[in-house]
């Protein structure tokens, strides 16, 4: 189940098959033979013949190329056997910094080097900055085929990312910041058992936002917060708040570990990666001071790098780290405590302040009243420019508009034709949200772009809302659903085929 074949037609170029890896959580074993778990650390090395014409890349520290089309691997840091990969296809590289690649296939590269042009290297000397040095040499990303079905897979020296990723305009480059975070919490200091996966989701989204916060400004981060917790809400809804899943500390059954991550439906959800930010969040509370909770992060990853920790370690040692904290007791402050925190399911106990998005949300907030009007007041509605919005206030603006959905007659048509940058957009995060309103309101005239979407990406994320909200909806919505997914089926990955086909209600094979 690792190992991921994929037929020209599940790729960009169409011309060559290509096969790639993804070993998280504990699909790894059927790779090569080997402790299968996050609390063990190895070095590795590998060499990988492949037939003319196509290359072969690895999260490795370094790699040669020898004769005979055959490629050689060293990882020189220990790493959890998870992040170890591989990816073989039709692909080429380009620089985009001192110590930054982007690979993909020929027909993307372009693009993949347009967009990511001198960013990373903005990123990572931020990163630098803030957690301690970054240890693994390069920082290379590697576009994958559109039928990946995740964001981002965070393989040390090599990220896997989504192309949904190249929307043309640098709009998502800020996404690769919660790959790169992942490059201290996560790879470097790793949980010890997927039971505690937020302590490498819920660091990683504290370090994103950090890091986010010194490039991009407050206000800015904490609309992007809002819309994390607006994630999570949903979540929570869905599932019910007291879910077993919806604690930091899950008690993974033996039997069940197997299917860890095959099912991100059951395992993989908003509250190790939002529930987790807020517990980080609360311990920088505690602290009361930015510089030094910064300089706390700094002095953890420093005493755990290479090592694969509990909660219990982490915890231990932020009060060892602060020993006034300890002596006042903040573990078992009423309603508050760690152990709270870690083991009871629910909303999280401390939100923080996201008030300084207000300035960012209020138009924002204001505009979707406006469009959910019964009688349009045009002239209110062009006085707010929204041309200088950047991604995360429209995404906040279209999540308003959705949850007003289903608006009065008329009045979607009329939003498609104000705003073509966002009916017309080539951003995913806008493209999703627009179908999502597409379909809500039964705006058949732009069925088509629901289906555009689905044809060009099968990222889970992406893919099974859509499928969720056409199965709920109109019959001939439904019927959209159908005919898109018997288009589409074969450039799925095999995981996002099956979980369509349970929303469709259609037969999944063993």
């Amino acid at each position: 189940p690792q190992v991921c074949w994929l037929t020209p037609e599940q790729t960009a170029g169409k011309q060559k098959p290509y096969m790639y890896t993804q070993g998280q959580a504990v699909l790894n074993r059927s790779f090569f033979p080997g402790f299968d778990t996050p609390s063990v650390k190895c070095t590795y090395s590998a060499t990988v013949k492949v037939p003319e014409g196509f290359t072969a890349v690895m999260s490795a520290t370094s790699w040669e190329k020898q004769k005979d089309n055959t490629f050689a691997f060293t990882m020189s840091q220990p790493i959890p056997s998870y992040l170890i990969a591989l990816a073989v296809g039709d692909i080429v590289s380009a620089d985009i910094g001192p110590r930054s690649r982007v690979w993909a296939e020929p027909c993307l590269i372009e693009a993949a080097k347009k967009e990511y042009d001198g960013v990373i290297e903005e990123f990572l000397v931020v990163g630098e900055k803030l957690f301690g040095p970054y240890v693994w040499g390069r920082y290379d990303i590697l576009f994958m085929p559109p039928s990946f079905p995740f964001g981002g897979m965070e393989n040390p020296c090599l990220t896997f990312v989504t192309p949904c990723l190249l929307a043309g305009d640098r709009s998502l480059v800020d996404v690769i910041i919660h790959e790169i975070s992942h490059s201290w919490f996560g790879n470097l200091v790793t949980n010890a058992t997927w039971g505690e996966f937020w302590l490498n989701e819920g660091f990683t989204m504290y370090a994103q936002r950090r890091i986010s916060t010194e490039v991009y400004g407050l206000a800015y981060t904490c609309l992007e917060a809002a819309t994390g917790r607006a994630l999570l809400r949903q979540h929570m809804d869905n599932t019910g708040e007291d879910h077993p899943l919806n604690k930091l500390r899950v008690v993974i059954e033996p039997g069940f570990s197997l299917f860890l991550g095959v099912n991100p439906d059951d395992t993989y959800n908003e509250t190790p990666y939002e529930k987790g930010y807020c517990f980080v969040s609360y311990l920088a509370h505690l602290v009361g001071d930015q510089s030094k909770f910064d300089a706390f992060l700094q002095a953890y990853v420093n005493r755990f790098k290479f090592q694969s920790i509990t909660a219990d370690d982490a915890l231990g040692f932020f009060l060892e780290y602060f020993p006034d904290l300890k002596e006042k007791g903040v573990d078992s402050i009423p309603g508050f405590e760690f152990d709270r925190w870690l083991n009871t399911p629910g909303w999280p106990p401390y939100l923080p302040d996201l008030s300084p998005g207000e300035q960012l949300m209020k138009p924002a907030d204001k505009l979707a009243e406006l469009w959910a009007a019964d009688g349009l007041n045009m002239e209110a509605i062009e006085a707010v420019d929204i041309t200088a919005w950047r991604m995360y206030q429209l995404v906040y603006f279209l999540d308003q508009v959705l949850q007003k959905s289903p608006l009065p007659e008329g009045n979607v048509e009329r939003l498609s034709k104000t705003y073509p940058k966002i009916s017309e957009a080539q951003n995913a995060e806008l493209r999703l949200r627009w179908c999502q309103i597409v379909l809500k309101n039964n705006l058949e005239a732009e069925y088509a772009k629901v289906k555009d979407f689905l044809h060009s990406q099968g990222k889970q994320k992406y893919t099974l809302p859509l499928y969720r909200a056409m199965w709920g909806g109109t019959e001939s919505a439904r019927a959209l659903a159908m005919e898109t997914f018997l288009a589409t089926a074969p450039q799925l990955h095999v995981n996002v085929q099956n979980y369509v086909k349970k929303i469709l209600g259609l037969e999944v094979a063993e």
